[in-house]
């Protein structure tokens, strides 16, 4: 059985005066610690959600600001390539123009050297055949 005798008292006295200290001296520092190490690490993941989302709003901004350099890119090309094809087609028109006019010269002075050849020839032919007639008639025509 339990005795309820001085010895109890003491150990009483002692076990609620070492509950005193330890939560004086162990508990409550201990509680304060853990405590700011959890505001510290509130804090941190504030801080880390803010700047989360800051870098999501940069890198919306980055993108959509692409997105335009890239639209307008697209026109710029295209606007240069269609000013590069007509600048071709005004190109192979001046050289087929050209070609023409060229071809056309060539074809005048084939067709006037053409005619002076025949003529030439004509004018040999008929002097070589009155020879050919002389030679064979034996006499003067």
């Amino acid at each position: 059985m339990i005795n309820l005798d001085i010895a109890f008292v003491f150990q009483l006295v002692n076990f609620l005066v070492l509950v005193l200290l330890l939560n004086a001296f162990l508990y409550k520092p201990i509680r304060k610690q853990l405590a700011e190490r959890a505001a510290q690490i509130n804090g941190a993941k504030q801080k880390s959600a803010e700047v989360d989302r800051e870098v999501q709003e940069k890198m919306a901004s980055y993108e959509a600001r692409m997105r335009e350099i890239r639209a307008g890119a697209a026109d710029e090309r295209g606007t240069l390539k269609k000013e590069a094809q007509q600048q071709e087609a005004a190109i192979l028109d001046k050289a087929r123009s050209e070609a023409g006019a060229s071809l056309a010269s060539i074809k005048a002075k084939v067709a006037q050297e053409t005619e002076d050849a025949r003529r030439l020839l004509t004018a040999s032919a008929e002097t070589l055949s009155a020879d050919i007639c002389e030679k064979v008639l034996g006499r003067s025509l």
